[in-house]
């Protein structure tokens, strides 16, 4: 689970790395899963004809094991509180990056959203309605040429600001994206790598991008929210790590 130290660069920087939460064994079923529902074939690189393939939702067995590890649970608690999120019934969604020289068209800058408004648009509040975390499975070796989600370090400090104010139906998530890309443009840059199995656990406002493969080998990888149980208590109250970095972003801690 997340040490002091680890916790401490969650807050400050927005993401910690669970080196192995998932088993190897566990990672190699979940990717012949994924292999199975792209299309591709794994000996054939030819026919990998797309950057991007992107699958939904996946609830069998190797999926709900990787998202319960008890590794991750444990983490879940130290970030997230316990009693304060719900256990993930499987896993999703899949971007699984191909090696190519096409341009993907889904690397621009933004948060994830968290739920839905009453026109069903996307949208994004203080209180992180929707998401407790942001969480990437690696469910291959990731190195720096093979598509790592790039992540600039300490922006989940700069959507506080943007989100204060705007009240329990929280912000448009286009707009949002726009005005967080600007605002965090000046944050360093960290790229999410590391081996099958492993697991980056993200303050739900942290600012992230995709961006086209340049190596050999595809990075299958799952970028599923950990579902919160109610929002987040921003009276300052014995705050969570989630919670503390956003009152640190709103300078009221």
């Amino acid at each position: 689970m997340p040490t002091d130290e680890d916790v401490t660069r969650f807050v400050e920087e927005g993401f910690v790395r669970i080196p192995g939460a998932v088993p190897r064994a566990t990672a190699e079923r979940c990717a012949a899963e994924l292999w199975e529902a792209s299309g591709f074939d794994p000996d054939d690189p030819s026919g990998w004809t797309k950057p991007v393939v992107r699958l939904g939702g996946m609830g069998t067995a190797p999926f709900r094991e990787a998202a319960n590890t008890a590794v991750l649970h444990a983490a879940y608690d130290r970030l997230v509180g316990p009693g304060r999120w719900t256990a993930p019934l499987g896993l999703g969604t899949f971007p699984l990056r191909f090696p190519s020289d096409e341009d993907p068209g889904d690397d621009g800058w933004h948060v994830d959203a968290g739920f839905s408004g009453a026109g069903g648009e996307y949208r994004v509040d203080a209180h992180s309605r929707g998401r407790a975390l942001l969480m990437l499975f690696l469910f291959s070796d990731v190195g720096p040429d093979d598509a790592p989600t790039r992540i600039r370090v300490g922006s989940h400090l700069d959507l506080p600001p943007l989100l204060a104010g705007a009240g329990q139906g929280g912000r448009d998530w286009f707009a949002l994206c726009q005005e967080a890309a600007a605002i965090s443009e000046s944050r360093p840059e960290a790229a999410a790598t590391g081996a099958a199995g492993d697991v980056y656990l993200c303050h739900p406002f942290l600012v992230h991008a995709a961006q086209r493969h340049r190596g050999r080998v595809p990075r299958f990888l799952a970028q599923p929210p950990l579902v919160p149980v109610g929002p987040l208590d921003l009276s300052g109250t014995a705050p969570t790590p989630v919670e503390r970095a956003v009152l640190d972003g709103l300078g009221v801690r």
